[in-house]
């Protein structure tokens, strides 16, 4: 019986495993496809039939991705936006979750619904009223909406925010209070200092909503103002105007750096901030 048991753990545990690594794999490969290609020439990424490796690697590919526009400008243009909006988003995120975690208020349970139901609004939805108040505000091509839109917070992160906020013990708010602590400085020194996690994982997921929007910076944005994910789409063509594909997908490798090494620096706030929002509440 014991062989048995055994035996059947060692098969549970090699199928779960097996079904790891196909998964894995399967993810994996669009970005497998998308290094390798973007080491190859462009003749061999046009060749038929397909050879999956190229001859030899092309790095000059990285560098004309660099030189061909001006990267770091656009670069850093992203960046700071990015920066701003989050450090926005996640404050507001903060001080909301805060009220509805620890505040009492009339009506609070009832605007904490609103704010949930808000989660099941597709944001595509809400792109053309939104473009149209902007544009009549004569705020397009410019950053405001992206301040703005940091300001109003954000209903997931709220969320996010209020469920840790939950969980924070209530003998440390009271010992606070007996110390003559305020609501301002109990939320700022109590509750951010012990809410890492929850701010580590709003901060990575509103810049990467910044750093790889494509479609919000292509309609509200000039050419000059623009950000690196709209210029990358357009900026490499040869002189006949045939897209560099290779040289694309060299930037576009490039462009995913930052989003990368963003996650591994997190991945331990990330998972600790996801498990711990939902204990409570």
């Amino acid at each position: 019986m014991k062989r048995r048991k055994s035996v059947r753990r060692l098969m549970r545990f090699g199928l779960s495993y097996l079904v790891l690594v196909v998964v894995t794999l399967l993810v994996s490969l669009p970005i497998l496809w998308l290094v390798i290609t973007s080491l190859k020439k462009e003749i061999e990424y046009l060749s038929y039939p397909i050879k999956i490796l190229p001859r030899s690697p092309q790095w000059g590919n990285y560098v004309k991705a660099v030189m061909l526009v001006p990267f770091g400008k656009y670069a850093a243009r992203s960046f700071l936006l990015g920066v701003t909006f989050t450090t926005l988003a996640v404050c507001t995120s903060a001080m909301s979750g805060f009220g509805f975690a620890r505040l009492e208020a009339p009506g609070k349970d009832r605007l904490f619904m609103v704010v949930i139901a808000l989660l099941i609004v597709p944001g595509i939805v809400m792109t053309i009223p939104q473009f149209i108040v902007f544009s009549r505000l004569g705020l397009t091509d410019t950053y405001w909406p992206w301040v703005l839109w940091g300001l109003a917070a954000s209903p997931f992160h709220i969320f996010m925010f209020r469920q840790f906020f939950t969980t924070i013990p209530r003998e440390l708010e009271d010992a606070a209070e007996v110390d003559g602590c305020g609501m301002q400085r109990l939320f700022w020194q109590i509750f951010m200092p012990n809410s890492k996690p929850v701010i580590a994982t709003s901060a990575i997921f509103n810049f990467s909503w910044v750093w790889g929007d494509y479609f919000t910076p292509l309609i509200y944005l000039s050419d000059a103002k623009t950000t690196l994910a709209v210029k990358l789409s357009t900026a490499y063509l040869d002189p006949k105007g045939n897209p560099l594909i290779t040289t694309t997908l060299a930037a576009c490798v490039i462009y995913c750096l930052p989003l990368v090494a963003l996650f591994f620096l997190g991945q331990r706030h990330i998972l600790r901030g996801v498990v711990t929002t939902g204990l409570k509440g």
